[in-house]
């Protein structure tokens, strides 16, 4: 039996998590506790072996006045979590982290992530991030494994972010732009197997989840309209449209721009995390 702590009462990929480990009754013991009012520091994490920390400010349209927020949240709340996960005793530390540290993308150019690609936010939800995994990966010793995850975009049913936003398109317009590109993306369920996996294994370090498969948007968006019985059409006359709006609106290069790691650094299990493909995890998250 292994005794897991969630730090975040209300985040997406805590709860989807604790519902993942539910599949196991006899094997994971979950608690959950709340990052806010401090409830967490009532909590002795030496009774577990491994605390999830997925307590943070969403990625959004940060406005300037809240950078404070996001580095007290995202930052000093994280590393004041390890701190008291290794004071306590517990054997690992799980740190939800972002591709984000790399920067966001300012073009549609073709952005290969690969283990040699040093972060570099551009923006301080990145920045964030990455200072609170600089922060928390010294604490490892033989005892102590800290355990960083950068996930690109995560979707699953009940997903925020740009996933739901296509969905809706998908469902209403009938045509879509034939724009070639390839981004990684991670299922819920996926990213729940990865952390399951590594959990077990107590092992540290740096891990690159995602599906196996590398998703281009205009397939995407063509999946989810099967899926709900729709027909989508691709036009490739929109693309030089695409192409120009890309330099002034940033959302378009993120829908529309190639960012992905290098599948290499996801191969790092010995078991398979990747328990959905892509078809299937576009069914599973559509499905009513």
């Amino acid at each position: 039996m292994k005794y897991i702590l969630i730090i975040g009462e209300h985040s997406y990929i805590g709860n989807s998590y604790q519902k993942w480990l539910e599949q196991y009754p006899e094997n994971y013991q979950i608690d959950v506790v709340s990052s806010r009012n401090k409830a967490w520091k009532q909590i002795d994490f030496g009774k577990y072996d491994s605390v999830l920390h997925t307590a943070g400010i969403a990625h959004v349209e940060a406005k300037s006045d809240m950078e404070q927020l996001y580095y007290k949240v995202n930052r000093d709340l994280t590393i004041a979590c390890c701190q008291k996960a290794k004071a306590d005793g517990a054997r690992q530390f799980t740190f939800l982290s972002s591709i984000i540290v790399y920067g966001e993308s300012k073009s549609l150019d073709p952005v290969i992530i690969t283990k040699d690609t040093k972060p570099v936010p551009n923006g301080f939800y990145g920045q964030s991030k990455l200072e609170a995994e600089e922060g928390i990966l010294p604490l490892e010793n033989e005892n102590f494994k800290v355990a960083v995850i950068r996930p690109p975009m995560v979707y699953g049913k009940g997903s925020k972010g740009n996933y739901p936003k296509l969905a809706k398109l998908a469902c209403t317009i009938p045509f879509f732009p034939g724009l070639e590109n390839k981004r990684s993306m991670v299922h819920i369920d996926n990213l729940c197997e990865c952390l399951r996996l590594i959990m077990d294994k107590g092992e540290g370090g740096i891990f690159y989840p995602q599906n196996k498969e590398y998703v281009e948007t205009r397939e995407l968006v063509m999946q989810i309209a099967r899926v709900h019985g729709k027909r989508m059409y691709l036009l490739n006359i929109f693309n030089p449209f695409i192409c120009i709006l890309a330099k002034k609106i940033k959302l378009i290069n993120k829908v529309f721009g190639t960012c992905v790691y290098d599948k290499t650094m996801s191969d790092c299990f010995e078991g398979n995390y990747q328990v959905l493909n892509f078809k299937e995890s576009i069914q599973k998250t559509e499905w009513r």
